[in-house]
């Protein structure tokens, strides 16, 4: 899969508020968007610290947001950007809204083990399970947010 421009553009704004959110209470350094077409539906960052809640992973929030935006809880044919690999749960909730697409960062294997709950699951195992079009792009820029992720101190 290669990145368009506005997926390459977004994924230099998801790393900077990666880096900016780690530097914040509450939140973690992780952030995401979602692209459709050649417009940014949504940003955002992880929450789980600021709300108490283990589901507001940045990829689901930027998801959340998308959908709110476009009125329908299908986002065919847009696309994921995150900071860091998706976790299992992040990867499921992308696929429920119908995106096809995933360009992230920072890679399952050279991170913290605590970011993936069911390790043995990788990202070829999803891509294989896909009942339609799944495609990911992950290490793009990587060596810019890889101490984000190192230790999972985060």
């Amino acid at each position: 899969m290669e990145p368009s421009e506005i997926e390459l553009k977004t994924l230099d704004e998801v790393l900077r508020r990666a880096r900016l959110a780690a530097e914040e209470t509450g939140f973690a350094g992780i952030a995401a968007a979602v692209v459709l077409d050649d417009g940014i539906l949504a940003y955002g960052e992880n929450q789980v610290h600021l709300d108490n809640d283990p589901t507001r992973h940045a990829e689901i929030v930027a998801i959340s947001r998308a959908c709110h935006s476009v009125k329908r809880p299908d986002l065919t044919g847009a696309t994921l950007v995150s900071s860091l690999q998706p976790c299992e749960m992040c990867l499921a909730a992308m696929r429920f809204a119908g995106i096809g697409r995933l360009l992230f960062a920072a890679r399952q294997d050279n991170v913290a083990a605590k970011y993936f709950v069911f390790p043995g699951l990788r990202l070829p195992d999803f891509e294989r399970a896909a009942s339609e079009g799944f495609a990911a792009r992950g290490g793009v820029c990587e060596h810019r947010v890889l101490d984000l992720y190192a230790d999972g101190q985060e």
